[in-house]
C-alpha cells in the first residue's frame, strides 16, 4: 500500500461553485478547498457527499485542503478524483514490484518521458506507459448507481496524440501500455458504445491496440490512512 504522510481528514461537501473549488464542512468549519479535477465527476450531485480531504502546509496555496476523494454511498467507500496523485500511486506500485506482469524492473521508473510532440507520463527501461483516471462518467453499478463508463474517454486532443505516440514508440522497437486507473473497485472497463462524437477517440484507441499498443486497468482503494493496489488485468482485447 502506498501510506499517506499524514491521515487524510473527514469532510462533507457543501458546494462546488466553480471546476477549481469545493466548500466543505470538517466538523463545523466551512473549508475552501481546491478541486483537483476540473471535469465532470459522474452523473450525481455532489452536494451532501463525504469526502476525504489531504492538507497542504505550502503558504503560497490559497486553499490549505484538497479534496482527494468523494464517497456515492451510505458505507463510504470513497473514489479517488486527484488524477495528479494517481501518477504518484502508480509510480510507488511500480518501484516497489506490485505491478511486475505490466512492466518487470519498476525501480527503474522514470517520469514525464518528452517524445515526439507529446509527454509521456513513465518509462521503465525500453517500455512507455501512459496513465488514465476516467471520472467524467463514475462506473459506479457496484456501488448501487446506475450509471456506466461508456463515455469517459473525452479528452480527444490529447489522448489522440498520446495514442499517435505509443504507437510510435512500438516502431522505434520498444514497448507501449495505455494503464486505465480507477481509485475505487471498478468493474471491467467497458468500450464507449459508438457515437459520432466519440469516433475519433475510439478509432486511435483501436488502432493503437492493433498495432500493439498494450491496455491495462488498475483497480485501487482509497481511505484515510493509505492507498491500496487491489487488483490489476489486462484489457488489450476489449479493444480488438
Amino acid at each position: 500500500m502506498y501510506k499517506f504522510e499524514s491521515p487524510l481528514d473527514m469532510g462533507t461537501i457543501i458546494t462546488r461553485p466553480n471546476r477549481f473549488v469545493m466548500y466543505v464542512k470538517k466538523d463545523e468549519t466551512t473549508l475552501q478547498c481546491h478541486c483537483p479535477n476540473t471535469g465532470k465527476i459522474g452523473h450525481l450531485p455532489l452536494e451532501g457527499l463525504p469526502c476525504l480531504l489531504s492538507k497542504s502546509y505550502d503558504k503560497k496555496r490559497k486553499t490549505r485542503y484538497t479534496v482527494e476523494a468523494i464517497s456515492f454511498n451510505e458505507k463510504k467507500s470513497f473514489v479517488g478524483i486527484n488524477q495528479n496523485a494517481v501518477n504518484r500511486y502508480v509510480e510507488y506500485f511500480f518501484k516497489h514490484g506490485f505491478l511486475e506482469k505490466i512492466a518487470s524492473n519498476g525501480h527503474n521508473i522514470l517520469r514525464e518521458q518528452k517524445v515526439g510532440n507529446a509527454k509521456l507520463d513513465f518509462k521503465i527501461d525500453h517500455t512507455y506507459i501512459e496513465v488514465k483516471t476516467p471520472l467524467k462518467f463514475l462506473m459506479l453499478a457496484d456501488q448501487g448507481h446506475q450509471c456506466g463508463d461508456r463515455e469517459c474517454l473525452t479528452s480527444y486532443d490529447r489522448l489522440v496524440k498520446h495514442m499517435a505516440e505509443l504507437v510510435e514508440r512500438l516502431r522505434e522497437n520498444e514497448n507501449a501500455i495505455l494503464l486505465t486507473c480507477f481509485v475505487y473497485d471498478a468493474p471491467m472497463f467497458q468500450v464507449p458504445t459508438p457515437t459520432p462524437k466519440n469516433k475519433i477517440i475510439r478509432d486511435a484507441v483501436q488502432r493503437a491496440a492493433r498495432s500493439g499498443v498494450k491496455m491495462w486497468q488498475v483497480n485501487m482503494h482509497i481511505d484515510v490512512h493509505s492507498v491500496k493496489l487491489l487488483k490489476y488485468f489486462e484489457i488489450t482485447h476489449l479493444f480488438l
